[in-house]
């Protein structure tokens, strides 16, 4: 009989999510009724023209045997809004913005480049132990995040500062975590510049390439089920960023088949710069990009200028649309720029490419200074507002660093406490051995930098620690 009733209730939850799976045209729950026509198991009709098994394309016969292969005639075009000059040159669309909106995003990007020129240093002078810059990637990240909803879910690399900032991060914020203070949101668990936030809807960033992609295609999954079951809702969809060099990995694939098959609400945003550490691209791929690999999973796909923050903005407000309908869909853009940073602070990228050709990218093309030339070319700017910004955000960061470097490392108990609900024995006893360890060698180790002491540890082990409803982390 118990039996019995579990079945009978788990049928009716299903027919209860599946009704506004059905209302939005999807039978089964899962498959809408045009993909079920190019799924059929019916036999091939006599006397057809074209292939028609099942999950093969709408292919035309041919007695003619030829090999195909994409050359360079082929390569997908590149959108763009703005040319080098700052000029449009796509008359067709206006920017959808207002000046004090131009101006925020210009000041949004102003701030990541500033921000990176003063945390690169700081690591070079052993303030922090790793940084990584986002120079001539920032009209990516910050046009694209401009077209984004605040509430959906970001799945970021490690080259997005501009999301978060556009998102509403302080620079203190971003200070803090690289500076592992105890107002770091994730308690220093974590290297610099992988960043996190629930505030701003952002994953936190991982540093094993690529996993953030099937991750987003999973999240995107769990989305167009609440889409469909909440249509008067906020209709949301994921944005997954990533580089050329993630999309050699195995997940990439993965994800982009899964995204396909389930029809998944994600933007995959690849950035594609050249370089994969020190892997240039002609040594990473022989296609046409990474555009032609969203062609070839039946994406939906566009390429795009990346140094072009209207064009990165036009492309995203689309994509997001598009991801939408139907009941949802997955899109890819790949974004093209130039990486004029080395990739992190571990690397020197003049072992594997010229000077003279970063400067050459540096004073040619830029997403900020292209920017800059269309708002001069309208008055919006000029040489005088450009010193005053960029000394008072020189400043809010120099402030917000000043303030950093004098606060106390996060609690010593932190690298145990909120990994389960209540603390375990062995967590418990592992905890006693690190304050006797500590006692029995007080010279070796100075707690004065931890927020707390040992007080910290004795709070957890006389039951005293309110578990992570009470923590800091986002």
């Amino acid at each position: 009989m118990a039996t019995r009733r579990i079945v009978t209730g788990l049928r009716g939850a299903l027919a209860a999510w599946a009704t506004p799976l059905r209302q939005h045209g999807l039978r089964g729950g899962m498959v809408c009724s045009q993909c079920q026509k190019r799924w059929s198991s019916v036999s091939q009709r006599p006397g057809s023209d074209r292939v028609n098994f099942p999950g093969a394309v709408n292919s035309l016969f041919t007695t003619g045997l030829e090999f195909k292969r994409a050359t360079e005639d082929d390569a997908m075009p590149t959108y763009r809004y703005l040319d080098q000059e700052g000029t449009v040159v796509d008359k067709a669309h206006s920017v959808d913005l207002s000046n004090e909106q131009i101006l925020k995003i210009y000041r949004d990007m102003v701030t990541v480049s500033i921000m990176d020129l003063i945390m690169f240093d700081a690591q070079r002078q052993g303030k922090i132990s790793f940084y990584m810059v986002s120079a001539g990637e920032e009209g990516i990240a910050v046009g694209s995040s401009s077209a984004l909803s605040h509430n959906d879910p970001v799945f970021a690399q490690y080259r997005e500062h501009g999301v978060y900032i556009h998102r509403g991060t302080s620079i203190s914020e971003f200070i803090n975590q690289c500076f592992s203070t105890t107002h770091d949101l994730g308690k220093g668990r974590n290297m610099p510049v992988h960043y996190g936030s629930a505030k701003q809807h952002v994953h936190t960033v991982s540093s094993t390439l690529a996993t953030q992609l099937p991750q987003a295609s999973g999240a995107a999954y769990a989305l167009k089920l609440a889409n469909l079951a909440n249509p008067t809702d906020e209709q949301r969809v994921v944005a997954c960023y990533f580089g050329e060099g993630a999309a050699s990995e195995g997940d990439f694939h993965a994800a982009l088949n899964i995204a396909a098959t389930r029809s998944c609400p994600v933007l995959f945003i690849c950035r594609n710069n050249g370089y994969a550490i020190s892997t240039p691209t002609l040594d990473q791929y022989r296609g046409d990009g990474i555009a032609s690999r969203g062609v070839g999973y039946g994406i939906d796909t566009v390429r795009v200028d990346g140094n072009d923050v209207f064009a990165m903005r036009r492309a995203t407000l689309e994509a997001r649309a598009l991801a939408l309908s139907g009941g949802g869909r997955p899109v890819l853009i790949e974004a093209m720029s130039y990486r004029v940073s080395h990739h992190s602070t571990s690397d020197d990228s003049f072992a594997y490419r010229a000077k003279v050709e970063v400067e050459d990218w540096k004073r040619r093309d830029n997403p900020i200074t292209r920017l800059r030339k269309y708002m001069e070319a309208r008055e919006m700017w000029d040489e005088e507002k450009e010193k005053t910004l960029r000394s008072d955000l020189r400043q809010e960061v120099l402030k917000a660093y000043r303030a950093a470097e004098k606060e106390k490392k996060p609690a010593l108990s932190g690298v145990i406490t909120d990994v389960y609900k209540e603390m375990t024995e062995e967590q418990m006893e592992q905890l006693r051995r690190v304050k006797r360890l500590v006692e029995t060698y007080p010279e070796e180790y100075d707690l004065s930098e931890f927020d707390g002491g040992m007080d910290s540890v004795d709070e957890v082990l006389n039951g005293k620690y309110q578990g992570p409803s009470s923590a800091k982390v986002s």
